[in-house]
């Protein structure tokens, strides 16, 4: 049986979010994820690589588009429905994000699945200098309230 509700959004819907990341953002998820590699903590090791400075965690980077995809949700008329997060896939992490890089990430929905409840959104996001550094796909799930 075909479902009824449809989901309240638009392909091309977008929304953007910025942010300056600083060495508090990088520790603080060091810390919460366990995640102390030197590439990320260590300004010594990074400077005997090609980088010759500490990177972002990538999957921080991913944290900034989960924050788009609610500002997106706050976004919308969600005529009564809610929505959880289905997942991120074709996630690349194209460029080092490093600390002080400001970051925009842009969230453009590219596919709804009217039948399922769901959209995917294509999540680019690029550092003060236009360039891409991490792209990837969200899927949102929408759910009645």
């Amino acid at each position: 049986m075909e479902s009824k509700e449809r989901v309240p959004i638009e392909i091309g819907d977008k929304v953007t979010f910025s942010k300056t990341v600083g060495e508090t953002d990088v520790y603080m998820f060091a810390g919460i994820t366990g995640d102390f590699a030197p590439n990320h903590v260590n300004e010594e090791y990074m400077n005997k690589t090609p980088y010759k400075k500490r990177i972002a965690h990538g999957v921080l980077s991913i944290g900034f588009a989960s924050t788009t995809s609610s500002l997106f949700f706050e976004k919308v008329d969600t005529k009564g429905m809610g929505a959880v997060s289905y997942g991120y896939d074709r996630i690349r992490f194209i460029q080092p994000i490093f600390i002080g890089d400001t970051v925009t990430v842009h969230y453009t929905i590219a596919e709804i699945d009217h039948e399922n409840l769901k959209s995917i959104a294509e999540i680019e996001i690029y550092n003060q200098n236009n360039e891409i550094c991490t792209a990837g796909q969200h899927i949102l799930k929408f759910i009645k309230e």
